[in-house]
């Protein structure tokens, strides 16, 4: 009982592991397409709306680098665990997202003018 116990616990999927060239080629990836983000806010390069959609669509790419590239999901046989706390750690993710946005939004409606300007001169002495 306990050799196939051991037998278990010390299996793993040696094709979920990373090689040297899979993992410089993520971080070239990574540092390419935050550097971009980075150079159109700078610049100012497009406009309100597009430059907004286009930092979503870097952060997108930039999130599935991560996934493929560093995490390893998707290349094993049976990805049910990992995928689980994949999803587990996005939906953590979205919900402090969302809520921080949702408290920003609702706090600028929450405090006149004046309470603003009182909180901000109150916060430079510090």
């Amino acid at each position: 009982m306990s050799e196939h116990r051991r037998a278990i616990v010390g299996h793993h999927d040696s094709s979920t592991r990373g090689t040297l060239a899979s993992y410089v080629t993520g971080y070239i990836f990574s540092i390419y397409l935050t550097i971009t983000a980075w150079l159109l806010v700078r610049n100012h390069l497009l406009q309100k709306t597009p430059l907004l959609i286009l930092i979503i669509l870097l952060a997108l790419a930039q999130f599935m680098v991560q996934i493929f590239f560093f995490l390893h999901l998707g290349r094993e046989r049976k990805p049910r665990w990992r995928l689980i706390v994949f999803f587990g750690m996005v939906a953590i993710v979205l919900i402090l997202v969302i809520g921080s946005l949702w408290i920003m939004t609702t706090l600028r409606y929450r405090m006149t003018i004046p309470q603003m300007e009182n909180y901000m001169n109150q916060q430079q002495g510090l």
